[in-house]
């Protein structure tokens, strides 16, 4: 599989997720023994069976209608891709990938993340997605964010943007 392969594969999952939301369609772009995993949150599984419940039950679902996936930059190597994105969503429904057993707070939330997947045979093997838990949750108003050694999540934004876009 070529560079140009996986990206179009990876693209074609994310319109499956998040535009067209088909967990079958989804699935169908990963090898049998495929895993993904939301590392913050530990939410996702193993094996294809599994993931097209856990796409269709929680995640597909768990997706806000307004979400807005912005690609801030991506590197592909001989067998992987990853991507760094900002996610925008309105928190007006729960969202157990990101927030689980969380009542919507009616805020929006603004998620740099990390996206790292692995390829094998022609498919997608594994997903690994990364961001700061920290941030989101100061966004939702649980935690203050002037009590922790933290940067603040739209200064993080704005770099991504503004150093890495350009």
């Amino acid at each position: 599989m070529n560079q140009e392969e996986m990206v179009a594969l990876w693209e074609q999952h994310t319109a499956y997720e998040f535009v067209i939301r088909d967990a079958d369609l989804a699935v169908s772009t990963m090898v049998e023994d495929a895993s993904v995993m939301h590392l913050p949150t530990m939410s996702g599984g193993f094996g294809r069976e599994h993931l097209r419940s856990y796409y269709r039950d929680v995640f597909i679902p768990g997706i806000p209608r307004n979400t807005v996936m912005e690609t801030v930059d991506r590197s592909v190597g001989r067998d992987f891709l990853v991507e760094e994105i900002i996610m925008r969503m309105p928190h007006d429904q729960e969202i157990p990938f990101l927030l689980p057993g969380l009542v919507p707070t009616g805020r929006t939330v603004e998620v740099p993340l990390v996206v790292m997947v692995k390829f094998r045979d022609g498919r997608m093997a594994s997903e690994r997605i990364y961001w700061d838990q920290a941030a989101v949750l100061t966004q939702v108003g649980l935690i203050a964010a002037e009590d922790l050694p933290m940067a603040d999540f739209t200064e993080v934004a704005r770099f991504l943007r503004d150093k890495v876009m350009s």
